[in-house]
């Protein structure tokens, strides 16, 4: 895979499982047949035994599959590891990064960095959609992987995670995926997905595309040239490493709970909607300074007064429009944002002005 632009782990985070699968570990034993050499070296640095990497069954570790492809790039000079029809020599992606990184803000960088791709190799090209609230990264694909396709998989995974990864690194920011799309059909290790992609995937599709919520393409550049240099001098191959912070968590909370209460009134279900584990969810809302409790506070609270303002529906209607289980619990909750109960706040809110108040004074 093309060189990280991802976080590094933390020191004590424990070490991931074996989710790489080792048919990637085979299309990088065929770059070093396609350029007649050896890959004994690659493989013993990553500690992959050969009759492994021969049968292309099972799975190795992010670990064990970042040295195998740092070592293969350097000696191959290529960044590409013969996806393309010609070598990207080493260093490349590096220089797409560095070319992108005075951008203002992330959508302007991934333009920009599709755009310069398109100078390294015109086998594919990559674009950057928006349609509504929804961001894409769109692979068009001009010739075939490999030559003959058969490092297309290898090919679309490694340049949408390298893309991927940069663009977390950019902003500093987890930036979770609404969903991957593959137009090629599902391999014997598509369940490896959930792992390299989150977020729902799908294969057999008319396009192949990472999908996100618009709203990171505004998020200012947070790198600069000291940082760009010391994740370049790693130049270790990408891993997408999920960041534990997502800078629009917040906003996306606060919208799953305001247009669907009736699946957010719990943190599972709300995680669940995220991809998070709820344990992750209430660590990186207390990193971004704030709570589940009073987001939800928040949420009910305006869509409570909205509709006691706004319609003459019966409290309990409210309640549960607003996400209560109950109008008992909802009177009490009521009570400690205003001070009034909900029938009091609404008779005085509708309440028409009296002709004094309403009066212009004299002159």
């Amino acid at each position: 895979m093309p060189q990280a632009h991802a976080q590094t782990p933390a020191p004590d985070r424990p070490r991931a499982p074996a989710a790489t699968p080792m048919a990637f570990v085979q299309a990088v034993c065929a770059a070093y047949a396609r350029a007649q050499r050896s890959p004994e070296a690659a493989l013993q640095a990553a500690q992959i035994a050969p009759e492994a990497a021969n049968a292309g069954v099972g799975y190795t570790t992010a670990d064990a599959f970042e040295r195998l492809c740092g070592h293969a790039m350097r000696e191959l000079n290529d960044e590409a590891l013969g996806w393309f029809s010609r070598r990207l020599p080493w260093g490349s992606y590096g220089m797409l990064a560095r070319a992108s990184l005075s951008a203002p803000t992330l959508g302007v960088a991934l333009k920009r960095w599709c755009r310069h791709h398109g100078l390294l190799t015109s086998d594919i090209t990559l674009a950057v959609q928006v349609q509504g609230d929804t961001a894409s990264i769109v692979w068009t694909e001009h010739q075939a992987p490999g030559g003959d396709g058969s490092l297309r998989e290898f090919c679309c995974v490694s340049v949408l995670r390298n893309i991927h990864g940069l663009a977390c690194w950019f902003v500093d920011s987890r930036i979770p995926l609404r969903g991957a799309s593959f137009a090629f059909a599902a391999p014997p290790h598509a369940q490896a997905y959930a792992v390299l992609f989150d977020g729902p995937t799908r294969f057999d599709a008319e396009q192949t595309a990472i999908r996100f919520d618009a709203r990171y393409l505004d998020l200012p550049i947070k790198r600069d040239e000291a940082a760009m240099n010391q994740m370049l001098q790693r130049a270790l191959p990408l891993q997408v490493r999920p960041y534990r912070r997502d800078r629009l968590l917040v906003q996306r909370v606060r919208q799953l709970l305001q247009t669907q209460p009736q699946h957010t009134r719990n943190a599972d279900a709300l995680a669940a909607l995220l991809h998070l584990s709820a344990r992750s969810l209430h660590r990186q809302l207390k990193e971004e300074g704030a709570t589940l409790q009073a987001l939800k506070d928040e949420v009910r609270r305006d869509r409570a007064l909205t509709l006691l303002q706004r319609s003459d529906k019966p409290l309990k209607q409210v309640a549960e429009a607003a996400g209560f289980q109950n109008e008992k619990s909802f009177v009490r909750a009521f009570r400690g944002w205003t001070g009034m109960t909900p029938g009091a706040w609404r008779a005085r809110s509708c309440a028409p002005a009296s002709p004094q108040a309403s009066r212009s004074p004299s002159t």
